[in-house]
């Protein structure tokens, strides 16, 4: 949640800013007419200009900032021991939980999404399975399995495990020869 107030906030920021650095660009090079006292001070002239393409060019920035998706916000999950912190990389949970989604039986193409959430990690598997295994068994027994043992190997929470079963495995058809 503070994240969203935060980017808000600097939306709205970065925003005013560009409007009141394209204003004074707009007032200090004549553009709109306005009579000001120190217009003929060439020093201060020059200074207020490069202060408001500086702000404009921030402005960019963090306009740039604020609208941007964040994709991978968070590559690790921290964790706090008496000894020390220790961190593993969320590559390594999807690695694990591909290992542990590869002895189930009757599955044949993996992939895997895995999410920090307050609860834990969410675990998404899509998988291609071979057809011949019943799918509510399979998919049980794989988020099951994925569910314990990523618990007891990162010691991390998990919430959820969804399965997604994408497709079944085609196998060619051979026709037999007749001699």
């Amino acid at each position: 949640m503070a994240k969203i107030i935060d980017r808000l906030l600097l939306f709205v920021y970065s925003l005013s800013i560009g409007i009141l650095s394209v204003l004074v660009i707009l007032l200090l090079s004549g553009q709109v007419p306005f009579t000001m006292d120190y217009r003929n001070e060439q020093n201060v002239y020059i200074i207020i200009v490069i202060i408001a393409v500086v702000l404009f060019l921030l402005s960019i920035r963090f306009f740039y900032v604020s609208i941007r998706t964040e994709r991978g916000s968070m590559h690790s999950v921290h964790q706090r021991t008496e000894f020390g912190d220790v961190q593993i990389s969320l590559d390594t949970i999807e690695n694990m939980t591909l290992k542990v989604a590869e002895r189930t039986k009757g599955v044949r193409d993996l992939k895997t999404r895995v999410r920090v959430v307050e609860s834990g990690l969410e675990i998404v598997i899509r998988a291609v399975v071979d057809g011949e295994t019943p799918i509510p068994g399979l998919s049980e027994s794989m988020q099951k399995s994925i569910h314990t043992e990523v618990e007891e190997i990162t010691g991390i929470p998990v919430s959820s495990v969804s399965v997604y079963i994408a497709n079944i495995v085609h196998s060619p058809a051979f026709k037999s020869r007749v001699q």
